[in-house]
């Protein structure tokens, strides 16, 4: 799939255009479920080979987590994390029609026990909601709109102290996070980067000191 922004954030959006391409989860209980991509500009799904990739590396972080979706988009991410066995996920998505399609997947699935979805602009949320402990962050804005720094900015009062991480950027412009976490793994393709931190508390069994990998 092409490479601009991937989903919605402060950045505003035009309509629709004709057409929906598709992801799939890959892995877990709602293997090969597909999820409808609609053609908006800035609405870029992780790639399958970038999922697997992510995944494999959570593995072990997986069971019993708490999962925020950030700039949520198809949900590929977060949706991705339940059927690997993370206990809830949160997708924060501002785009009131990918939140409705999101909503629908989720009660397709009949999830609506772990995954809740929020109608509503992620930087302001991280601002004003309730502050969670989430335990895995996905955070993929739309790469046009620059959201990285704001949104990591305004991420710690909703993690916990042991949380992880994953960022995903244009290749070559992989945002550093604040001070409090430090690299785990990394990787990218011809066009994006990404990489998973983890918190000061934050381990994987057998993995107490990884060294970044593609």
């Amino acid at each position: 799939m092409s490479r601009p922004p991937r989903s919605s954030g402060s950045a505003s959006r035009p309509p629709a255009q004709s057409g929906t391409g598709q992801v799939r989860i890959i892995g877990g209980r709602w293997r090969n479920t597909r999820l409808q991509v609609p053609s908006l500009d800035g609405l870029r799904p992780t790639s399958d080979r970038v999922r697997e990739t992510l995944f494999n590396w959570l593995m072990p972080k997986l069971p019993g987590a708490r999962v925020l979706d950030l700039f949520a988009g198809s949900g590929a991410l977060g949706l991705e994390a339940v059927s690997r066995g993370a206990a809830s996920a949160l997708l924060v998505e501002r785009d009131p029609a990918l939140a409705a399609a999101l909503r629908g997947v989720v009660g397709r699935l009949d999830a609506g026990a772990q995954v809740q979805v929020v109608a509503g602009d992620a930087l302001h949320w991280l601002e004003t909601a309730t502050p969670t402990q989430a335990d895995i962050v996905f955070m993929d804005p739309p790469f046009a709109a620059d959201l990285w720094a704001q949104a990591l900015g305004r991420l710690p009062r909703h993690v916990a102290a042991d949380a992880w991480l994953y960022v995903e950027a244009p290749a070559g412009a992989t945002p550093s996070p604040p001070d409090g976490w430090s690299l785990h793994r990394e990787g990218g393709t011809r066009d994006v980067g990404y990489a998973l931190y983890r918190r000061a508390a934050a381990t994987l069994h057998g993995d107490l000191n990884a060294t970044p990998a593609a």
